[in-house]
C-alpha cells in the first residue's frame, strides 16, 4: 500500500507564488534547504540557487521576494511539521504528564526523516532551525513582522504546550518563558554538542538533552 503524503499548509503572506504547486517550487525548497545547511545563511544567494537548480535567478523571485522570506517560510514550515506530530502523538492520551513528556521528547530529540514528506529532508532543516532560525526574528523588521504573522506557527506550538503545563499546575506562572527556554536552550545545547562541547554535558548515545530538559520542566513545575 502506498504510504499517505501529507502537505503542510502554509500562510500566503510568507511567498508570492506557493512553492509546493509546482515542479519548480520544491526543487526551491529542496535544493535551498541543502545550501543554506552547507552554505550559511549569509554566503546563500538566489544566483547560487538558481545555478544549483538550473533555473534563472528571476524564476525564484517568482516564489519569494528575497532570502529572508525564504528562511521565514522554512522556518514555518518546520513548526507547522512540529505541531502536526505533536497533536498526532498525543491526540490519544488522557495524562497531561505523558502528554509533557510527549512534547519536550519533541522539542528536544534528535530529528529522523519523517517519510510522509516527499521532498523535505527533515534532518537537514532541523540543523538549519539550529543554527540559523535566530536570524529571520533578530531583526529590525520583527515588530512589524510579528503582526503579520511571520512567526505565528512557532508560537502556537509554544501555545500548546504552555496549555499542557497549566493541565499540571494551573498555579504555575510562567509557562511560556519555560517551554521557549526549552525549545531555544536544547537548540543550543544541540549545537554546542557539536561544535563547542566543553560547553554541554552530551554523551553519545546518552539521550542528554531530552533526559536534562524533561527532569527540568518537571522539577520547575512541580516545585512551584
Amino acid at each position: 500500500m502506498e504510504k499517505l503524503q501529507i502537505h503542510i499548509v502554509i500562510s500566503k503572506e510568507l511567498y508570492t507564488k506557493n512553492p509546493d504547486s509546482s515542479e519548480l517550487g520544491r526543487k526551491i525548497i529542496c535544493a535551498s534547504i541543502e545550501m543554506i545547511d552547507t552554505l550559511g545563511f549569509e554566503a546563500f544567494t538566489f544566483k547560487k540557487l538558481g545555478a544549483r537548480i538550473g533555473s534563472n535567478e528571476s524564476s525564484i523571485y517568482r516564489y519569494f521576494d528575497n532570502k529572508h522570506m525564504l528562511l521565514v517560510y522554512l522556518i514555518n514550515w518546520y513548526w507547522s511539521w512540529i505541531e502536526y506530530k505533536l497533536v498526532f502523538d498525543t491526540n490519544s492520551m488522557q495524562s497531561a504528564d505523558n502528554k509533557l513528556k510527549a512534547a519536550i521528547l519533541l522539542l528536544t530529540e534528535k530529528v529522523d526523516v519523517d517519510n510522509s514528506f516527499s521532498y523535505i529532508n527533515e534532518v537537514t532543516l532541523h540543523r538549519i532551525i539550529i543554527s540559523e532560525s535566530s536570524k529571520a526574528y533578530h531583526t529590525k523588521a520583527v515588530d512589524i513582522e510579528n503582526e503579520k504573522g511571520f512567526y505565528k506557527t512557532y508560537k502556537r506550538v509554544v501555545q500548546r504546550i504552555s496549555d499542557i503545563v497549566l493541565e499540571i499546575n494551573p498555579d504555575f506562572e510562567f509557562p511560556h518563558m519555560l517551554i521557549s527556554t526549552v525549545i531555544e536552550g536544547s537548540h543550543h545545547q544541540r549545537y554546542f554538542s557539536e561544535h563547542l562541547p566543553s560547553l554541554t554535558d552530551v554523551t553519545k548515545g546518552g539521550n542528554n538533552i531530552v533526559r536534562f530538559y524533561t527532569d527540568l520542566v518537571f522539577k520547575t513545575i512541580k516545585k512551584c
